[in-house]
């Protein structure tokens, strides 16, 4: 009997070594652009996710065609020689991010202090592990906060045969309000009016109420400050007599930076998820975002064509956040959590968290190939597992997505 108890127990230690050294194999971690990165990949797909702050960059989708598309914004720092940054969010900055406490955060609220976009966006993320269960692989990772204590799950998943990500953070032992959202920033080509965004149906649009780029910081803005509409073509300007702006043409006007936010209309009066769109039209893609709008109720646009000349942006950053959140524009918790312009008109702008129930937001994106002649997308059609994107001239293109995801948060 001692000596099969020692053979199991030789067993079991050597079971256990089998699975750490797959683990250590599993985490696969790399330095890309400046930042140690936890990477995972099918056929199709390869993502770097940073373990500093958890930015998703850069993306590789069709990475087994001959054109491979890698839509996400590297700030052009990264390969330069480390300087001090005015916030954390900015020693990693890149591509899509989890916020949470989204926005500046300048004042303090009940004796907490978040960063910028929230602690999580310039702290160190653990790798829990990478697992591949049927036709899908998921990176998973965590973080525990000070600020306000919790623990965030981050979990990244990618189908075979798919050019789509799927994002699930689940928010654990937290309470009280706060806003909340992906960061999703796309890099963006020089030429003007070459990426035709377009956006489900929203009650309204509104440029940001404040000073959003101050002069006094050599940053400057283009839109008029606190304005109300209903189309993305017809946005004021700033300057009387000016055209509006088509904000389904970008980039446009250099040398500015401005900030707009879209409410969007809920799923059950669209009948479908909210989305987003970004059409590159020379490139030959398009870049999407689906997301539940009884969670991130809006999409707040920062659109950064070379109107900030301060450290470290040096006037040099042309990129477009389109940010899916909940949240007052990018003010913070304090903003947020309190009356404001958005909240008088019904808008929910912060998320109720309990700490003894945890909350998770599911998020999908992705990019489509599309044939000459799309131009820009005009809808989404929905159906059990597919998605078909409809163009402004009529062409149809038609991609899986498990797009049920972002009510189950299955796949």
């Amino acid at each position: 009997m001692t000596l099969l108890l020692r053979c199991r127990q030789m067993m079991t230690l050597l079971i256990v070594v089998a699975a750490t050294a797959c683990f250590a194999d599993d985490a696969n971690i790399r330095t890309i652009h400046a930042q140690p990165s936890y990477v995972v990949s099918t056929k199709q797909v390869e993502l770097a996710v940073t373990e500093l702050g958890g930015h998703m960059a850069p993306v590789t989708f069709f990475r087994d065609s001959d054109k491979p598309v890698r839509p996400y914004y590297v700030s052009p720092w990264q390969d330069e020689k480390p300087l001090a940054m005015p916030a954390p969010v900015l020693v990693p900055l890149r591509g899509d991010f989890f916020c949470m406490s989204f926005g500046g955060n300048s004042d303090e609220v009940a004796g907490e202090k978040h960063p910028p976009h929230g602690e999580i966006v310039g702290a160190k993320w653990k790798h829990v592990g990478t697992k591949k269960s049927g036709d899908v692989t998921t990176l998973t990772m965590s973080i525990d906060t000070q600020v306000r204590r919790g623990r965030v799950t981050k979990e990244l998943s990618l189908i075979e045969a798919q050019n789509v990500i799927y994002s699930r953070h689940t928010i654990d032992g937290f309470a009280g309000r706060v806003p909340l959202g992906h960061h999703a920033t796309l890099a963006m080509p020089d030429k003007e009016g070459s990426v035709r965004l377009a956006a489900s149906p929203f009650r309204f649009g509104m440029t940001y109420p404040g000073t959003f780029s101050d002069p006094k910081q050599r940053e400057y803005q283009s839109l008029l400050p606190g304005a109300k509409w209903t189309t993305l073509t017809k946005v004021p300007a700033t300057w009387k007599g000016e055209p509006d702006a088509d904000l389904t043409k970008l980039p446009a006007r250099q040398g500015y930076a401005d900030l707009i936010q879209l409410v969007n209309e809920p799923w059950e009066k669209t009948n479908g998820p909210a989305w987003m769109t970004a059409t590159f039209t020379e490139a030959g893609y398009l870049w999407f975002s689906l997301k539940d709008p009884a969670v991130l109720s809006s999409t707040v646009f920062w659109i950064e064509n070379h109107g900030r000349h301060g450290h470290p942006w040096n006037g040099r950053n042309n990129c477009l956040g389109l940010e899916d959140v909940t949240a007052h524009f990018a003010d913070g918790l304090a903003a947020s959590t309190r009356e404001n312009i958005l909240s008088k008109e019904g808008i929910v702008t912060s998320i109720e968290l309990k700490a003894s129930q945890p909350t998770t937001v599911n998020y999908i994106q992705g990019a489509v190939k599309i044939p000459d002649g799309f131009e820009m997308v005009k809808t989404l059609e929905f159906a059990p597992g597919q998605v078909t994107f409809v163009s402004t001239t009529g062409k149809r293109v038609i991609v899986s997505v498990r797009h049920e995801f972002l009510k189950t948060g299955k796949l």
